[in-house]
């Protein structure tokens, strides 16, 4: 299922290029274009999910698919050993600005706590 309007389904669809790093059946993953650490991807489920908010029962396996695809991007990457961030933001308020539910994948620099 994919929104007209969604940056990140038009990325799916082959409208936008993206670098992408990882592809699953479930979910996609490319480099953010604006990266806030060395290792900066974002990972996305095939399927429109707005936010957090709009997550249902049926999406559990997809949402576990996003975090299994952070953990081999770490691995490739080879920020799994030193340490990386997964974040998914909800909603304006917490920095979410595509609306299409996305996984931050971030390392290869120390992460402070809290982030800001």
């Amino acid at each position: 299922m994919s929104n007209d309007n969604c940056l990140f389904c038009k990325i799916l669809d082959g409208e936008i290029p993206a670098d992408l790093v990882y592809e699953s059946d479930t979910a996609v993953a490319f480099r953010d274009i604006n990266p806030q650490a060395p290792t900066h991807v974002l990972v996305i489920p095939r399927k429109h999910i707005a936010t957090i908010n709009d997550i249902e029962a049926d999406d559990e396996a997809i949402i576990g698919s996003l975090y299994s695809a952070a953990r081999e991007i770490a691995s490739r990457e080879g920020i799994a050993k030193a340490g990386y961030r997964a974040v998914m933001n909800c909603n304006e308020g917490a920095g979410q600005s595509v609306f299409h539910i996305h996984l931050h994948v971030l390392g290869g620099r120390p992460l402070s706590w809290p982030p800001g």
